[in-house]
């Protein structure tokens, strides 16, 4: 009995050691998306360490707590805390151990007058300065930063001020616009970058003194059909004042350390939004954030197979265990520069946090709604904090998010996985690609659904001109970009080592291409003349002769029966076959998703449309004086597919052989193809009923009609037969169930 008890407190101790572990595990699943924007899941590259409170902050804020805080923003010299508090008028500051160190209201202005915060909105540190948006007095606070970590050091009067910059004055900015700074951003040499809440011409640019420079990133605003239609019966001040509204306001902006400035909207348009992110538009047009260089060009690198927008499965409920609700694009209110060109996004709307690197791959995802440790509720802002250990190489690295319902900041550290990570874009930034691929390795040891390493494998590959090598990851990840470019390179290599053999594969193409077409022309001169009985062969060379002189090839294929409908279902076959080997023999560049589609789908999907214009065909013509059969209508539209075989199949074989900058040789040819078909079809119709050019637009415009509404009722008696045999099936199971 006494073992017993033992082995019951020995196991309840356990449990309860097993939970306090699990507590501090991350409240949310990790993920990234693939290619085609399914879900996968990701180690986690950051793991939720603490919430800081007021409580926890100390000092001032434990008896006068954060009221829904505005911003966040990190000292990269020591890690120091500011932390905007517009409600209660302050800059909270704490140390790098988020303890408070002071709090800034008043100060000495450059009258020698007390002054003092309104409501400061935003911040920026840099490595001289502190910069305060101060929203209700419509000015931005600049003042000279010291030692905090000195004793009795904190924000009150003695503070050094610099400047203060008012409303900047301009005649560029449209009339009954009101200066609002929320957020602010400057660079080391003093130039200033102003969002303005109720500015929608762009970001402010400010000079170092403080005059007006410019609107830098304005966002583009397209007009829908209505829209543009209303426009014309506006008056010319009616057009004026709408357009004065050329932008989407911006709501947050950040620096880094190259002086290339982030900004992110909300505002956007999320139907817009939804189909850029659906269509994987890599443009800026309604991007939510934008990389802006001094001369407000959006420079981002949107290499990923999204463009960096948030949430791609925008109809999920990913991160939403609260209430499983939200749905639709992002809502975009912070970025956060981070380590080796990556940066980071807070979604607002699912409390989700976005990472990517300088090319905008998304390497990993993370967040939840909740009050676990970890989730968030209304997340405002994002930064980094990194504090170099005493030999000068690790780091500790964190992210900081601030919330404004819970009034406290949530501290993230950053894991193993997150330090490989780092560790292999470092690696590879540093051209050390022996280094990032090892990394890229154990980083698929851990996820081997990581896209973004086999991309960084193949990039290693080559730079190290290991073209095939590079082509097996860029394959693996299905990014057609990167493989085009490393095919490239291996063609021209290839070309180098053989060039021999290209122009000998020429000649033997064209001496084929030579060869066919003339024997065709020899057995078709010697049937026309000969009067021997037609063979198979006869009917099926016939039809080279027909697609270069479709009015008399026509006519003697109806009248001189040079034709048959075993030869025309052999053309139909060929074509058949031509969109089967299309469907499964183009090269990775051009289908890199394929599949081999059923045989019934494949027949289906050639034969079908020709079996509707045959049978529509001969309905309209029958009414309207057409002298073909059905028979005859049949072998002609065959005859006229026959340039699908012969053009479709080289195209195919064209695709191993062509780049992606080169996809214009198969449009061209594809293209060439369907509009010859098409005039041999109608050529076909035309000398088959031997109607006029007028009379045969229309029957082939007719027919077209008629096609779609064979179509129309064959759906309709399907569903009908369907619904008729599910009844049939119901009574008998009743009858069934009674008896």
């Amino acid at each position: 009995m006494k073992n017993f008890t033992r082995f019951l407190v020995l196991c309840i101790a356990l449990v309860m050691v097993l939970g306090s572990v699990g507590s501090f595990a991350a409240s949310y699943t990790s993920y990234t998306y693939a290619y085609d924007g399914s879900f996968r899941v990701s180690p986690d590259g950051y793991s939720p360490d603490r919430l800081v409170d007021g409580a926890y902050m100390g000092g001032e804020v434990a008896t006068t707590p954060l009221n829904e805080p505005t911003d966040i923003v990190v000292d990269s010299e020591n890690g120091n805390v500011y932390i905007a508090d517009p409600n209660n008028a302050r800059i909270v500051v704490l140390d790098r151990y988020y303890k408070y160190i002071g709090s800034m209201k008043t100060f000495i202005n450059d009258q020698g007058v007390e002054d003092a915060l309104a409501t400061p909105n935003g911040l920026c540190v840099t490595k001289e300065f502190v910069y305060v948006a101060d929203t209700a007095n419509k000015r931005i606070l600049k003042f000279k930063k010291f030692d905090l970590s000195r004793p009795g050091k904190t924000f009150d009067s003695k503070y050094p001020f610099v400047a203060r910059y008012e409303e900047p004055v301009s005649d560029s900015f449209s009339e009954g616009s009101e200066y609002m700074p929320i957020a602010i951003a400057a660079n080391e040499a003093g130039r200033m970058y102003v969002v303005s809440a109720a500015t929608f011409e762009g970001i402010i640019a400010l000079n170092v003194d403080g005059t007006f420079s410019g609107f830098v990133g304005a966002q583009k605003v397209s007009y829908n059909a209505f829209e543009l239609m209303w426009r014309k019966f506006q008056t010319k001040e009616q057009r004026e004042a709408s357009e004065s509204y050329i932008s989407t306001e911006y709501n947050n902006v950040d620096i880094d350390a190259d002086g290339f400035v982030y900004a992110t909207t909300a505002s956007i348009d999320e139907a817009k939004l939804e189909s850029a992110i659906q269509a994987k538009d890599k443009t800026s047009d309604y991007a939510p954030v934008k990389k802006l260089n001094t001369a407000g060009d959006d420079i981002m690198r949107r290499n990923g197979f999204y463009p960096p927008s948030g949430e791609i499965n925008i109809r999920s409920n990913y991160g939403n265990s609260d209430d499983g609700t939200t749905g639709g694009p992002s809502t975009i209110v912070d970025v956060a520069i981070g380590p080796e060109g990556t940066w980071t996004i807070l979604d607002s709307k699912r409390c989700h946090i976005f990472t990517y690197d300088a090319d905008g791959e998304l390497l990993f995802a993370f967040g939840d709604k909740g009050d676990q440790l970890g989730n968030l509720r209304a997340p405002v802002g994002v930064a980094y904090q990194s504090i170099e250990t005493e030999d000068g190489k690790a780091q500790d690295a964190k992210l900081l998010v601030l919330d404004k319902t819970l009034n406290a900041v949530t501290v993230y550290n950053r894991t193993e996985y997150g330090d490989i990570l780092v560790d292999a874009i470092k690696a590879n930034n540093d051209r050390r690609y022996d280094e990032a691929s090892d990394n890229w390795k154990k980083i698929l040891q851990r996820n081997n659904n990581f896209d973004s390493a086999y991309v960084g494998l193949g990039k290693a590959a080559y730079r190290k001109g290991d073209w095939e090598g590079a082509m097996e990851y860029y394959k693996a990840c299905y990014d057609t970009t990167d493989y085009s470019e490393a095919y490239k390179m291996w063609r021209k290599d290839w070309v180098t080592k053989y060039i021999w053999t290209i122009p000998l594969a020429i000649i033997v193409i064209i001496l084929i291409i030579s060869k066919t077409f003339g024997h065709a022309g020899k057995v078709n001169r010697r049937v026309a003349v000969s009067g021997e009985k037609r063979k198979f062969s006869h009917e099926l060379w016939y039809g080279f002769h027909l697609i270069f002189h479709p009015f008399d090839g026509f006519w003697d294929l109806k009248h001189e029966k040079r034709g048959s409908a075993r030869a025309a279902t052999v053309y139909l076959v060929l074509a058949i076959l031509a969109f089967m080997y299309n469907g499964i023999g183009q090269s990775f560049l051009f289908a890199p998703h394929k599949q081999l589609s059923g045989l019934i789908m494949q027949i289906s999907g050639v034969a079908l449309p020709v079996l509707l214009w045959v049978a529509a065909n001969w309905c309209l013509t029958t009414l309207f004086e057409g002298e073909g059969s059905v028979k005859d209508i049949y072998i002609a539209t065959c005859y006229a597919i026959l340039p699908i075989p012969l053009l479709l199949i080289p195209a195919t074989l064209l695709t191993h052989i062509l780049t992606l900058d080169e996809t214009g040789f198969v449009t061209l040819l594809t293209g060439f193809m369907w509009v010859w078909t098409f005039l041999l079809v109608f050529f076909g119709c035309m000398v088959t009923h031997d109607y006029s050019l007028g009379k045969n637009i229309l029957t082939c415009i007719a027919t077209i009609g008629g096609m779609a509404v064979i179509m129309f009722l064959g759906v309709l008696f399907s569903a009908l037969v369907t619904k008729m045999v599910a009844f049939v099936m119901n009574i008998v199971t009743e009858i069934t169930y009674r008896m």
